[in-house]
């Protein structure tokens, strides 16, 4: 049995459910194709990978009733951001306070945010969702895509969209290319437990050997860490036993929060950025990873991708309503130029900071004083940086700029 569909998005994860959950008031059809089932289980233990959503990424999921879902299972709010240099004297910190906000954003479990999306998507009469399922085959055709899957399912899409993650397979069915680099990192991530509490601030330390950060838990003295260092060692350091591990992290960054007990397991993957070189074609958009992926030291990979479902959402609804077709490369145009622009800026934006803060040459460790402290001291400039960060300024869907029960 062959179903027919609107859009079928391939991939059920934080941005995959984010873009079906945005069909919410449509009659559009929606399918959801997702391969594996998340685990439903909130543990003691925080899992160990964890996204910092902005002030945006908040507003899209209020907007689409997941936000409840999410604070009912574990978010941690934070409040301030500290940011320094190992044996520098290059600082900055960043304050809720100042910028008349109630925090800086969220340090959320993906799997938190995928199970909240869940429960939204599951109530929707127009989604159907294939948990778990497999895509087998795509074939494009002038007016519909047809997948198989591997349970023998058929479906027809005027739109197929990929937001399978970095390895998309829906890309790779289109041989459409990336730019892509290795950063030359891993990025180890556990939850460590600190001997001082954290204060709801999140820290961040450059050292020569990479960017090590930690995230303040919903627990007063738990951190989820993203430490970026060198692929050799990364392995060595997720192998060796808790008390090597913790005497080295500890001192890595400079005992801020006094002795580092990790709790539980680490892990770690590689640092890769990649960028499609269309994400659009006929009948087919990429969102979130799928599209690009950029270096965890700002910790706004997740929520670029958000913004894409916002977005794809946004101009597919607009067709829509015009009578247009949705799947034409034609009227995907503007979500293609629209979104390649943001993941462009960020990205060099990212690449940016990684290159200005790698090395310990003398000089180059001067500068970087020299610009912190002059960000730090011109007024405003603080304030930009971070509701840049926040998602409060820059070219935003709908979905992201203000609740819905305020625009009654």
């Amino acid at each position: 049995m062959i179903q027919s569909v609107d859009i079928a998005i391939v991939g059920g994860g934080m941005v995959g459910l984010t873009l079906a959950a945005a069909f919410k008031d449509t009659d559009l059809r929606v399918a959801v194709i997702e391969s594996q089932i998340p685990e439903c289980g909130i543990n003691d233990l925080p899992d160990v990978r964890v996204s910092a959503l902005s002030r945006s990424s908040e507003v899209i999921l209020r907007n689409l009733g997941a936000w409840e879902g999410i604070v009912q299972r574990r978010a941690s709010p934070y409040s301030a951001m500290e940011v320094w240099e190992q044996d520098s004297f290059a600082r900055i910190e960043f304050d809720a306070k100042k910028l008349a906000q109630p925090d800086l954003g969220h340090i959320v479990e993906n799997r938190v945010i995928q199970l909240a999306l869940l429960d939204r998507v599951k109530q929707m009469q127009n989604v159907s969702l294939h948990l778990p399922a497999q895509c087998h085959s795509m074939a494009v055709g002038e007016s519909e895509v047809w997948l198989n899957l591997a349970n023998g399912q058929g479906l027809t899409a005027k739109l197929v969209v990929g937001a399978d993650g970095a390895n998309s397979w829906v890309r790779r069915q289109l041989d459409i290319p990336l730019t892509h680099w290795d950063y030359g990192h891993s990025a180890i991530v556990a939850n460590v437990w600190t001997a001082e509490e954290h204060g709801k601030v999140a820290r961040q330390v450059f050292t020569s050997q990479g960017p090590l950060a930690f995230l303040p838990m919903l627990q007063s003295n738990m951190s989820s860490i993203v430490w970026s260092t060198e692929p050799e060692r990364a392995e060595y350091l997720v192998s060796v036993p808790d008390q090597e591990f913790n005497k080295t992290l500890t001192a890595e960054f400079d005992a801020r929060l006094g002795l580092c007990e990790v709790v539980g397991k680490r892990a770690s993957f590689p640092l890769k950025m990649r960028y499609a070189r269309d994400f659009v074609a006929d009948r087919v958009a990429l969102v979130g990873d799928a599209a690009h992926t950029i270096h965890p030291l700002a910790g706004q990979g997740v929520n670029l991708g958000l913004l894409d479902a916002a977005c794809l959402a946004q101009e597919v609804q607009t067709s829509w309503r015009k009578g247009h077709d949705i799947g034409s490369r034609r009227h995907l145009r503007g979500y293609e130029r629209w979104r390649k622009s943001e993941a462009a800026k960020m990205i060099a934006s990212m690449q940016g900071f990684k290159d200005l803060f790698s090395g310990d040459n003398p000089a180059k460790k001067l500068v970087r004083g020299l610009g912190m402290t002059l960000v730090g001291q011109l007024p405003g400039a603080k304030d930009e940086i971070m509701k840049r960060a926040l998602g409060l300024k820059g070219n935003l869907p709908v979905l992201a700029k203000y609740l819905e029960q305020e625009a009654v």
